[in-house]
């Protein structure tokens, strides 16, 4: 690997818990890092399960936070929305679709397996350009605020040590088999082309 940061992308469903903790602890280690979501809409939790609140990627996290402000601000303080969104707002002004970025990256990060099937769907359907590799690699982590910040330590081991290989192309394997073991999670991943 070149000695310039790794070119990180994190992908969660709406861009709004699982990577962007992976976003903040990545850019404070000095790593390239974007954060997207693959959803159609932005869902954060509301009063019920089957009540989410929904918004467009359009909005940004300052007013999806002043919006549940008014709604409910004693329900969205006690369930850790409305400090998700103060971090994100901190980070950048609004979530981002990965299917609408043209940038390319060094490694793809999902946080989930249907988000990694969506993110291989949508790289294999785009026509390919400067057959560039990008390593994409899926690592669960479950869409609470707890397991969100241990995934994106998790993810952030990962890039460090991707960072320090000569050769990304022929020590990734040996490399996810090795944080398999040591974290007991299940590591997928795929080569895609730009």
């Amino acid at each position: 690997m070149p000695s310039s940061p790794l070119k990180v992308a994190v992908v969660c469903s709406s861009n709004q818990n699982r990577s962007m903790e992976a976003h903040r602890i990545l850019k404070k280690r000095g790593f390239r890092v974007r954060s997207f979501g693959t959803g159609t809409s932005v869902k954060l939790p509301g009063p019920t399960a089957d009540q989410p609140n929904v918004y467009d990627f359009k909005m940004t996290y300052h007013q999806m936070y002043n919006d549940l402000l008014k709604k409910d601000q004693e329900l969205y303080t006690a369930n850790g929305v409305l400090n998700m969104l103060s971090r994100n707002k901190r980070i950048k002004p609004r979530p981002e679709r990965f299917q609408d970025c043209r940038d390319e990256f060094d490694v793809i990060i999902t946080c989930e397996k249907r988000v990694y099937d969506k993110a291989i769907e949508h790289l294999n359907s785009r026509h390919q350009e400067t057959l560039r590799p990008v390593h994409l690699i899926n690592v669960d982590i479950e869409d609470n605020e707890e397991e969100a910040i241990l995934g994106a330590f998790l993810i952030c081991e990962l890039c460090q040590c991707i960072q320090l290989m000569k050769d990304m192309e022929t020590q990734i394997d040996k490399l996810l088999l090795k944080l398999e073991e040591k974290h007991d999670r299940t590591l997928l991943h795929t080569l895609c082309f730009y």
